[in-house]
């Protein structure tokens, strides 16, 4: 598939959005709602759970399934008490020492009015910042859609996995066709330029893992599999990030975000 077919791929419904993710991965899972400042966000889901038998605070942006369903979670277009909820679940888990474990897939944040006027930036900012310092082990999964600040929100983490059909990206691919070229016919055209895709972001250092897909996730076997191995990866990668060192991994984290883009004239 070409990364624009990817893309239309992982946009199309067929695939597990995070509440499936945490029916499968986790277990004892205990929804926890509310910003403390407006209200509660059903696009944003989190709370406590057991990853195996380690303590975890997980976070998923959900997108829903069905027409009822999405239209409930937003179609996954979090607003600022969205966000704000995260932050707060996140604070929590630094306070009891648990690792923090998010689920991304939005097309991007809320841009309605009321998201404007309730600070939608600066909501994701202090995400942005507050993350980036958050002394308990992050780690962030794109399950889907990894769409502008709305996804980069849950995403500052010391490890970013994505699954290998999904796509992370400062715009979509017809929102760049329609700046550059004010086509969005052209969106296949960006997401070449773009290189949003998993292949593409590792090799750039931007991600640490790519996770293998089943090929149809609606083969129950496929999934039960795929959900097998990812949990014994995550709880992997969770302890040896538990072990190391607090000021070292934030040190890691740090500098693991201040290399993204970096540009060595002597290499075009």
């Amino acid at each position: 598939m070409t990364i624009y077919e990817k893309i239309q791929y992982t946009r199309s419904g067929k695939r597990p959005t995070a509440a499936a993710y945490v029916d499968a991965i986790f277990h004892d899972f205990v929804q926890l709602h509310g910003d403390r400042r407006y209200g509660d966000d059903s696009a944003v889901i989190g709370g406590i759970a057991l990853l195996g038998d380690t303590p975890v605070t997980v976070i998923g942006i959900e997108k829903g399934t069905d027409t009822k369903d999405k239209i409930q979670h937003n179609f996954g277009q979090a607003n600022p008490e969205g966000y704000r909820k995260a932050l707060r679940l996140m604070r929590q888990a630094e306070k009891f020492h648990r690792p923090v474990i998010t689920l991304v897939d939005t097309a991007g944040a809320s841009c309605g009015i009321g998201a404007e006027e309730r600070g939608q930036g600066s909501a994701i900012a202090e995400n942005l910042y507050e993350m980036m310092t958050l002394k308990t082990p992050i780690l962030s999964m794109v399950i889907g859609e990894g769409g502008s600040g709305g996804a980069l929100a849950l995403a500052v983490a010391d490890a970013v996995w994505m699954l290998e059909n999904a796509y992370y990206s400062v715009v979509s691919p017809e929102g760049c066709a329609s700046i550059l070229w004010k086509d969005s016919a052209k969106a296949a055209e960006a997401a070449q330029a773009l290189r949003p895709d998993a292949q593409s972001l590792y090799e750039l250092g931007i991600i640490e893992k790519i996770i293998p897909e089943p090929e149809d996730f609606s083969q129950e076997d496929a999934k039960k599999t795929f959900f097998h191995s990812l949990k014994e990866d995550l709880s992997k990668e969770i302890c040896r990030l538990q072990k190391e060192d607090l000021d070292v991994l934030l040190a890691a984290r740090y500098e693991k975000f201040r290399k993204v883009g970096a540009y060595d004239r002597n290499h075009h």
